[in-house]
């Protein structure tokens, strides 16, 4: 059978691509200028680079061309962890402390001169045990106000959290409106179900109650999912006023709120949540694997109970139950103080380390919470990050553009620099090399 010729024009791409004759970054022809060079039909190029996309050898940028990409660089950094082959990594946000594992030592110390080891080896309840949800709810009740333990679930952890909210909640098809930047795990989990990411316009990471108006008004939406206190990764919180704004939105459209509140700890004084102004349609995420540990894989939801009964149904078809290990450990953490502790560690060192980052990257614009440790950095009109990317990993470090977070079809250009797991010894010098990468690229 005879190949088809936009695969043969792919093909012959391809290989140029391979041979090094076309280098990582070399702007590519139009599809018209392409149809032209090999007196082909304007189809048949558009096939072929949309051949070469899906073989992860080109990018195609709206409004500025068709590119070469790096083949050394994972096609999915920022969504998938890849090995780090000894890299720096400023992909993933792993923050750490020295005294995590004495901190796990005690723990499990203490865990194991417990009474109920033996009811840990056996299944659990969906939702949790019914004595851990109650001291999970209390302690969530001075940020939210009470909180029925029997609307809490207990989940392996906020990622897991969103999955059944996803799997549970919603059909393929249904409409969710989110940030035009979002959290690239809830893309991967919408895109798994198949539901239908509509960006909606904001200013640094608040979303514009407006425009999520407009976007309601011209097609059916099924929910919102928000970042609102700390957003990832732009590090934004929203005030109360805008809350209250797409709360009305949210209601006049008969909207369900997702609230994701993964990084929410790092702010010590927040507005009321969302879960506190609309409880009757807000679903909350939370967990405590930034608190804590990133291996200690545990989360919660609070959701009405109208959704409680779907939300155990998607539990006991993925996890049947969290760890109760695991639950043991964090409640018992949340009852002796150590989270609180933890979590006043996270907000210091991040306030440490945002006043590096700040220090030597001076006047240039960086969007970050004051004690996050990730930043955004957008970058300079013409210049693209996929190249800095990739001189970034010749000197040693690994990092991320923007598209893992873009809903849009037009990507910014920028840098996510998660940089909380990095040694703070390191640090200073691994923000001098990005700084330097990104003035070359200014001036290239």
């Amino acid at each position: 059978m005879k190949t088809p010729r936009y695969i043969r024009l792919a093909d012959l791409i391809s290989t140029a691509i391979q041979e090094g004759k076309l280098a990582p970054g070399t702007k590519l022809p139009t599809h018209r200028a392409l149809a032209e060079q090999f007196d082909v039909a304007l189809a048949t190029a558009t096939r072929a680079y949309g051949e070469l996309e899906r073989r992860d050898m080109i990018v195609g940028e709206a409004g500025r061309g068709t590119f070469v990409r790096d083949l050394g660089l994972p096609p999915t950094l920022g969504v998938r962890q890849t090995a780090s082959d000894g890299l720096i990594d400023l992909v993933f946000n792993m923050p750490g402390d020295a005294g995590d594992a004495d901190m796990l030592r005690v723990g499990l110390r203490r865990l194991a001169a417990a009474g109920d080891l033996e009811a840990m080896l056996r299944y659990q309840p969906h939702g949790g045990r019914t004595h851990e949800r109650r001291i999970i709810a209390e302690s969530l009740a001075l940020i939210h106000g009470p909180i029925d333990p029997e609307h809490l679930l207990v989940t392996s952890g906020g990622q897991h959290g969103l999955a059944i909210i996803v799997l549970g909640l919603f059909r393929r098809g249904d409409r969710i409106a989110t940030d035009t930047l979002t959290y690239p795990g809830f893309k991967s989990i919408a895109a798994l179900q198949g539901l239908d990411l509509v960006p909606v316009e904001g200013r640094h990471g608040v979303m514009d109650p407006d425009d999520l108006e407009r976007q309601c008004r011209a097609r059916k939406m099924r929910a919102v999912y928000l970042m609102p206190t700390v957003h990832n990764p732009l590090g934004s919180v929203m005030d109360k006023a805008t809350r209250l704004h797409l709360i009305e939105v949210a209601r006049a459209h008969d909207l369900l709120l997702i609230e994701d509140a993964a990084y929410a700890f790092l702010e010590p004084d927040p507005p009321p949540s969302f879960i506190t102004l609309a409880p009757e349609r807000t679903v909350h995420v939370g967990g405590f694997s930034k608190s804590l540990a990133t291996g200690l894989r545990l989360g919660y939801l609070i959701a009405p109970e109208t959704q409680t009964d779907r939300l155990l149904e998607a539990i006991r078809a993925t996890t049947w139950n969290a760890p109760a290990l695991i639950s043991g450990l964090v409640t018992s953490w949340i009852e002796d103080g150590t989270l609180a502790g933890s979590e006043e560690t996270r907000r210091r060192d991040g306030a440490e380390r945002q006043r590096l980052c700040r220090a030597v990257f001076g006047s240039s614009i960086i969007l970050s919470h004051r004690n996050a440790g990730f930043a955004w950095l957008p970058l300079e009109k013409g210049v693209r990050a996929e190249p800095i990317v990739t001189r970034l990993k010749e000197h040693g470090i690994s990092s991320s553009g923007a598209e893992p977070f873009a809903t849009t079809v037009v990507v910014p250009q920028a840098l996510r620099l998660a940089f909380g797991g990095v040694p703070k010894n390191e640090l200073e010098e691994v923000f001098q090399i990005v700084r330097q990468a990104v003035d070359e690229a200014s001036m290239s």
